[in-house]
């Protein structure tokens, strides 16, 4: 989300190791985190976005009581029937904990346990943003079973740091090699999952490890690389714990996301959705992978990128929000929702009841949202982002059939064929396109001619 208005927003509002308060040696997570499909949701970032830039302050944002019921009746009766199972919260809005546990209870004026009743009479789920390593109480609470206050778990002269002279200004972090944060991460988690959530998306991860991001420099002081690693392993343990699973927001992907990948369910790997449209699925800087976040500036090359620690078994690559409402065509909207299902990534709503038009065909494509249901993730046919072949995707559910994905990213007509020997495929293969939902025969190749910004999804099948 937009870093300023999250920043204000915090401020308004508000796995197995050897024990807490030092540096130990990685651990690795003691059983597989990578369990999960990659989630359907709803989220209300585009709400927030949207007031934010009409002018609305954040200490003055806030969904009222009556229009959480009009989200929560549109998701349950448009979107729900088609697997999507959740609303997510989002930053702009404070976040506030009005509790002696420290912890966030409040989103702006809305109870977290009253907005969870609410979606689950209705047979939805809750996500929270929120990160178990931001401090939201005062200074002296405790945390249960320890002798270490909130305090206690903030910056002390002589910790280890990457950017001496500067303050953490937006956030007040859990330096996680402190005495406590492993508790206190801990308590993070069971206060969640006793409410009744499952899904954190976890945001700033930059500015923890090394304080900096591209387009802001220095924020802050960045406790390292180690730090980092014994928070994402504290992270991970208690979200096992738990049952819950994690988003990793902003993180920085250094090494090729080795820790990313090892300690988180989903990571981000494209800049923030902001006004959306071609520009941030495809044509932002494009062919551009920076060496800190935001890695891409546009899904296409995200996903391209990074498909080589995605997998059925393995992290799932998050491309971030979906707003239909700002694509110019219906083409560009086949294509977004595609490349996030033919990817294994989620498919995350961020248009409105009020502004989704007459897009919500696009989200209720029965046929390509069976691949979000089988854990599918495909793979392109090349990683360079410049090769005609990374355009062409492909993958191999699990009762054996084959999807393929035929892309164009040009702003002109443009031919894709692949022969299915190419992607390790023998013989002939019935073909099935899945927008169109019909059936195309018998073929052992495939050739089209694709309007800009198109694509063309088939399944292939044995007869």
């Amino acid at each position: 989300m937009g870093i300023l208005m999250i920043v204000l927003a915090f401020l308004l509002g508000g796995c197995q190791d050897s024990g807490s308060g030092s540096l130990q040696e990685p651990q690795e997570p003691e059983t597989d985190i990578h369990v999960y499909k990659a989630p359907l949701y709803w989220s209300v970032y585009e709400y927030c976005w949207n007031q934010s830039k009409n002018g609305v302050a954040n200490e003055d944002m806030d969904i009222s009581p009556d229009e959480w019921d009009n989200i929560i009746d549109w998701v349950a009766r448009d979107l729900k029937p088609y697997g999507y199972d959740m609303i997510c919260t989002d930053g702009f809005i404070p976040m506030i904990a009005d509790d002696e546990s420290g912890y966030m209870t409040r989103y702006g004026s809305m109870p977290l346990e009253e907005l969870i009743a609410r979606c689950r009479a209705k047979g939805l789920k809750v996500g929270v943003y929120d990160n178990p390593l931001w401090l939201h109480g005062p200074d002296d609470t405790p945390i249960p079973g320890t002798d270490v206050t909130f305090g206690d778990l903030k910056y002390k002269s002589g910790d280890k740091i990457d950017n001496s002279g500067h303050d953490d200004t937006w956030f007040s972090w859990v330096v996680a090699s402190h005495k406590g944060a492993k508790e206190y991460i801990d308590g993070f988690f069971k206060h969640f999952s006793e409410m009744g959530v499952d899904y954190i998306r976890i945001d700033f991860l930059s500015w923890y490890e090394n304080g900096q991001d591209r387009s802001m420099g220095v924020v802050g002081r960045g406790y390292g690389r180690e730090t980092y690693r014994l928070a994402l392993q504290y992270i991970c343990e208690s979200a096992q714990k738990y049952g819950v699973f994690t988003s990793l927001v902003m993180p920085h992907l250094f090494d090729h996301a080795d820790l990313e990948k090892r300690y988180g369910n989903m990571v981000r790997i494209v800049a923030d959705t902001g006004d959306g449209g071609w520009g941030h699925f495809s044509a932002n800087e494009r062919g551009k992978i920076y060496g800190s976040w935001p890695a891409s500036m546009n899904m296409f090359d995200g996903f391209l990128h990074f498909s080589d620690v995605s997998g059925r078994n393995g992290v799932i690559l998050d491309g971030d929000f979906i707003r239909l409402n700002t694509f110019g065509t219906d083409e560009e909207k086949q294509s977004v929702i595609s490349l996030q299902l033919m990817a294994g990534g989620p498919v995350t709503v961020a248009d409105q009841y009020h502004t989704i038009g007459d897009n919500l065909r696009f989200y209720q494509n029965s046929e390509l949202l069976a691949l979000n249901a089988d854990r599918f993730v495909g793979k392109p046919l090349a990683a360079d982002r410049w090769d005609s072949r990374s355009q062409i995707w492909y993958g191999q559910l699990s009762d054996g059939d084959w999807v393929l994905g035929l892309f164009n990213r040009e702003d002109s007509r443009q031919k894709r064929s692949v022969e299915f020997a190419e992607l390790g495929i023998e013989g002939s293969m019935d073909v099935r396109d899945l927008w169109t939902h019909t059936d195309e025969g018998e073929a052992s190749r495939l050739e089209v001619e694709l309007p800009p910004h198109g694509c063309k999804i088939v399944k292939l099948s044995k007869k």
